[in-house]
């Protein structure tokens, strides 16, 4: 009792506030093209007291990414709109491409932490109230950035075609691929799909229309881990392996998968999975090993080391 009293208490306490920056090469790019910097960040799940992440948060600009991803789940609460902005204020003046997620539309309600246990087909569907997201997106593109929500587009980054497009949520069933599909630009200097929930439905309709990148969220890395055995569930189809990080999706394109900065306010726990945003490094394909090179987590509580 008093072990799991502790481990209870440091996840609660500790760890869901010991924000990480990860990073991972990723050799994506076309022959002969620049490496560029990507900031993928997800899954704030902010409240407007989240003062700590806010300030984290905004510290990462300081890493200068050429882009920024943002794979959904932001809101937690209706009046939590400001404190999103608020941390991403200095990166919203960077080039930015952005898709919601469930937590965008609707606030969290409690569940039973068996329901994740359950298969995905005998759960019903729980919703809150709903989340001012439109006032969210107003301001994202009011400061620049793209909404991919069903779009298809190309990005200047750095001097460099970014062809880029996105779904809705798959994990409330919102996708609609049809509306993207087609064979991705072969002229860019990457080709990146951009979705809340890796669904391998979604993964697959990506891989073959050609994409060579597709950045998600929604996992929370399983949000406990186990270790040696890791995730214990994604909450969604993919498997716990890749439930969070880099990995192979086919024989073309890989996946990147966040482990996000936050939790569901009834469920503020987090186990070997601590918050996280990711720097990912795009360089050419064939400019070294086909595996992603992975560094060791940098953690801080409110600025970047």
């Amino acid at each position: 009792m008093a072990l799991g009293a502790a481990t209870l208490g440091y996840a609660v306490g500790i760890e869901r506030r010991h924000w990480t920056l990860r990073t991972a090469e990723l050799p994506v790019l076309a022959p002969g093209s620049r490496p560029f910097t990507i900031l993928h960040v997800s899954d704030l799940h902010m409240l407007p007291g989240h003062r700590s992440k806010q300030r984290w948060v905004a510290a990462l600009d300081e890493l200068n990414p050429d882009l920024v991803v943002n794979t959904g789940d932001n809101l937690s609460h209706r009046s939590a709109v400001p404190a999103v902005l608020r941390a991403l204020g200095p990166l919203l003046d960077r080039p930015g491409v952005f898709v919601f997620g469930s937590n965008d539309y609707y606030a969290p309600k409690p569940k039973n932490p068996a329901r994740y246990l359950m298969p995905r087909g005998k759960k019903k569907r729980i919703h809150g109230v709903q989340l001012p997201w439109r006032d969210l997106r107003a301001a994202f593109v009011e400061h620049g950035w793209t909404d991919l929500t069903h779009v298809r587009r190309t990005i200047d980054v750095g001097g460099q075609p970014v062809f880029a497009a996105g779904v809705d949520d798959p994990h409330l069933r919102r996708d609609r691929y049809a509306d993207i599909a087609g064979p991705a630009d072969s002229g860019a200097a990457v080709r990146i799909g951009v979705t809340h929930s890796p669904e391998p439905r979604v993964l697959d309709t990506f891989a073959t229309d050609g994409y060579d990148l597709v950045l998600a969220g929604h996992t929370h890395g399983g949000q406990l881990r186990l270790p040696g055995y890791g995730a214990i569930v994604t909450n969604c189809e993919l498997d716990r392996s890749r439930a969070r990080g880099a990995s192979r999706w086919g024989a073309h394109m890989w996946l990147h998968v966040s482990a996000g900065l936050g939790t569901s306010p009834w469920a503020p726990a987090r186990f070997a999975c601590p918050p996280e945003a990711s720097l990912l490094t795009l360089v050419p394909r064939g400019s070294g090993s086909d595996e992603p090179r992975k560094s060791a987590p940098r953690k801080a509580r409110d600025t970047v080391r």
